[in-house]
């Protein structure tokens, strides 16, 4: 799945202006967890940002060299609920940030089979694996702990070559809180980042039956998000740890 070029220069216009406007308003910690850093993003085919705490997690291109807003805004494949595509102004916005948002239901039906059908070799997937947002307490909406659910293992096992890049949010209810309407300001957001090989990741977690590998997948990225995600204070669910 590939946008035509206005929609490109479009994204990529948009993106620019949001990553200017997070250069004023707010501060970025970032720690590298692997050798290769944010220079090194040829070759990346997914990014898996964790924590998933925001509809504001758009501020994340900030991190990202205007040469890969670029490349994103022609080739990125986000899947985003369907229930959210529909909201007049957020769908809006998600279409206009990606023109790759292909819009699924929140069950393994024809509409994620049809988005696995469009990933190619020039693709780049971004995906929030735990499907759902962190509310404040941190469970979701349900009271239920959060956790990686499967459509990430999918994807990895529908890409064979180059880098995933993970992005490990501290969470984003300082800046705003589901169901909060405006977003505060002059904050500062704690993000840990990584590249991964694909071919490393699926050697490291080979296994010959594909159910069994992706159940690897899925249990090494849930460790991930417990284990590699930064602390920040400022997260109401943090105050009484």
């Amino acid at each position: 799945m590939r946008a035509n070029r206005f929609a490109q220069v479009f994204s990529f216009l948009v993106m620019c202006f949001i990553k200017s406007l997070t250069l004023i308003f707010y501060r970025f910690e970032v720690k590298w967890l692997s050798d290769k850093k944010i220079k090194q993003l040829d070759n990346v085919k997914l990014v898996v940002l964790l924590n998933h705490t925001s509809l504001y997690e758009a501020l994340f291109v900030r991190l990202a060299p205007f040469s890969f807003l670029w490349r994103i805004a022609r080739n990125m494949m986000v899947p985003v609920a369907d229930v959210t595509t529909k909201r007049p102004l957020v769908g809006m916005f998600f279409h206009a940030l990606v023109p790759g948002v292909v819009p699924i239901s929140r069950k393994r039906d024809a509409s994620w089979n049809n988005f696995l059908e469009q990933i190619n070799e020039d693709s780049i997937v971004a995906i929030l694996p735990e499907g759902r947002m962190r509310r404040h307490d941190g469970f979701d909406k349900h009271g239920k702990p959060m956790s990686v659910r499967a459509g990430v293992a999918d994807i990895i096992e529908q890409i064979k070559t180059g880098d995933i890049l993970f992005v490990y949010s501290g969470g984003l209810h300082h800046v705003q809180v589901p169901g909060q309407r405006f977003p505060k300001l002059f904050k500062k957001i704690k993000t840990h980042m990584e590249i991964v090989s694909v071919d490393d990741y699926k050697d490291a977690l080979y296994h010959p039956e594909v159910r069994n590998r992706k159940v690897a997948f899925v249990r090494d990225i849930q460790s991930r998000l417990d284990e590699l995600t930064p602390y920040c204070e400022n997260q109401p669910y943090n105050k009484d740890k």
